[in-house]
């Protein structure tokens, strides 16, 4: 990591910075610390897109700096609750240090990390994966989007790499009022191509991040997927199956924990070809791993209906409920397709099963699988819970950082 240097940074005079009052008992979330300002709770006052804001309670006691959208329900994002700090080029410059130390504390076996993630580091909607030399970010609110040139010259002189790619492209995005922004940041005229490739574990992977999902991969089932590996050979699961695969990272693990067989499932033909190109990139004959471009719940159904049955099951869904709203449709989603699974799932089998739906916590998502298990006619051992790698943290005051959620069961 390195330590920020050159000219000196950019501060804002605190005493000229706007003022936004909350109702009376709006204030008890931002005293726990909780960085979210919902637009229900704002009294008076008001900004433009990003600019940042003394956030008072309602008898005009200071509670946090905070970055203002007009067009968000989520009215304001906390950068700090400390009274005597300046949000300016100084601050951003810290709290990417501070992220980026945690990440190097934490070593993870990738060069694919995590260094920041949004709230859980202090800096709301802004998300930054490294890909070896390569940096992808995310600017997904106002307050980041405003910030969006010093980040990036703080995120460049703090890690030494040598490019950043943008990737705001969300619909979090679109519910901030900003536009879909792609394309090389620093340095502005970079025309190097977007396809990469990382470490993980004893593996390797190949990534777009022009094109990938998300950064370009999903660092989060990172362990996860090591422990599909181990949990493979541990019990000497033969015939797998990865549903919604994507890029083959399941595949790929199960593959290295000895199975035989290895069964892709996606409704995207590129990720299938890269799930294939990566089986290949890792050495593994490719006659040991097949793929089909489907309906994941159509392709389980047919499987039923022909008596299949498979040692190991990863359902990995897209994000079915990104708000709470949705989340009674997402539920019977969820509910069909582990029902679906639990029923093809041999007697003694495994089935890891994951939500990345911020709608859905995690007692939530249990009971859906056991209600699932109960149409199913199956019972199963809790045989882990999971979430995300520690380099995508969840913090105690923003539970709502904790979206990956899994269970490992085992049919009894």
């Amino acid at each position: 990591m390195r330590a920020i240097t050159g000219a000196p940074l950019l501060r804002i005079d605190n005493d000229r910075v706007k003022s936004v009052r909350v109702r009376p008992g709006k204030e008890r979330s931002l005293l726990r610390r909780h960085p979210w300002v919902f637009e229900g709770s704002i009294g008076s006052g008001k900004a433009d897109s990003g600019e940042t804001v003394r956030v008072e309670g309602s008898d005009g006691r200071f509670l946090a700096w905070a970055a203002y959208s007009p067009l968000s329900s989520i009215r304001a994002r906390a950068w700090s609750f400390d009274e005597s700090e300046r949000i300016d080029a100084a601050f951003f410059a810290r709290r990417i240090a501070a992220a980026v130390a945690m990440r190097e504390r934490l070593a993870p076996a990738s060069d694919g990390v995590r260094l920041v993630h949004g709230e859980a580091d202090g800096l709301p909607g802004l998300v930054v994966d490294r890909y070896g030399d390569t940096l992808c970010a995310q600017f997904l609110s106002a307050g980041s989007e405003r910030w969006k040139a010093v980040i990036a010259d703080a995120l460049i002189e703090i890690t030494g790499a040598s490019r950043l790619y943008e990737r705001s492209d969300t619909s979090a995005r679109q519910r901030e009022g900003l536009p879909a922004t792609l394309g090389w940041l620093r340095p502005a005229s970079a025309t190097a191509a977007t396809a990469l490739t990382i470490r993980e574990h004893d593996w390797r992977f190949a990534l777009d991040v022009a094109t990938g999902h998300k950064t370009g991969f999903y660092l989060d089932q990172r362990d996860n997927r090591k422990l599909f590996a181990e949990t493979v050979r541990h019990f000497g699961f033969a015939r797998v199956l990865n549903c919604y695969c994507y890029s083959g990272g399941f595949s790929v693990a199960a593959l290295a924990g000895g199975a035989a067989e290895v069964t892709a499932i996606d409704s995207s033909a590129p990720a299938l070809a890269l799930a294939e190109g990566n089986v290949a990139l890792n050495g593994f004959d490719a006659a040991r791993h097949g793929t089909i471009d489907g309906d994941v719940n159509q392709t389980l159904r047919a499987y039923l209906d022909a008596r299949r049955s498979f040692d190991a099951i990863v359902l990995d869904p897209p994000k079915l409920a990104p708000t709470v709203a949705h989340a009674e449709r997402a539920a019977r989603a969820y509910k069909d397709i582990n029902r679906l699974a639990l029923s093809l799932l041999a007697q003694g089998g495994a089935l890891f099963t994951f939500s990345c739906s911020g709608g859905i916590d995690a007692d939530l998502f249990h009971k859906i699988v056991a209600g699932a298990g109960l149409d199913a006619g199956v019972d199963a051992f809790i045989h882990a819970r999971l979430g995300a790698a520690p380099d995508h943290p969840m913090t105690v005051n923003f539970p709502e950082g904790g979206y990956l959620k899994g269970l490992v069961l085992i049919k009894r």
